[in-house]
């Protein structure tokens, strides 16, 4: 599956024809925090990532992966899961988001790219 960068913003609805094509009802998605863009799409999250750091200078200290599930909603339609947000050198020693303040500049930006 072809990797998105998201810079303005992106549909409930193609997000959910996109999570069909691959995993069913989910989609990758890796937030770029400090530029405020989000890739999507692939198998793996360090795949999103990569493209990031290439195609958007992106660094790893503010990039994090999460998944989308685009037919749940409120809390339930972000999952903080991804083994590129093991980064112990910047704090991080989970898979998850560990630091509140992070996960919810995540959530922010997620409201702000998705449109319904």
């Amino acid at each position: 599956m072809e990797i998105k960068i998201i810079k303005d913003s992106i549909t409930k609805k193609e997000l959910l024809d996109m999570a069909k094509e691959q995993f069913g009802d989910l989609i990758k998605a890796v937030v770029d925090l400090e530029k405020e863009i989000m890739a999507i799409g692939g198998e793996l999250h360090a795949d999103g990532e990569a493209l990031l750091m290439e195609q958007e200078r992106s660094s790893r200290e503010h990039t994090w992966g999460i998944n989308l599930f685009p037919e749940r909603t409120n809390e339930e339609f972000i999952e903080f899961d991804s083994v590129i947000n093991l980064k112990p050198a910047f704090g991080n020693r989970s898979r998850g988001v560990d630091n509140s303040e992070m996960r919810e500049k995540i959530k922010k930006i997620i409201r702000k790219l998705i449109v319904s």
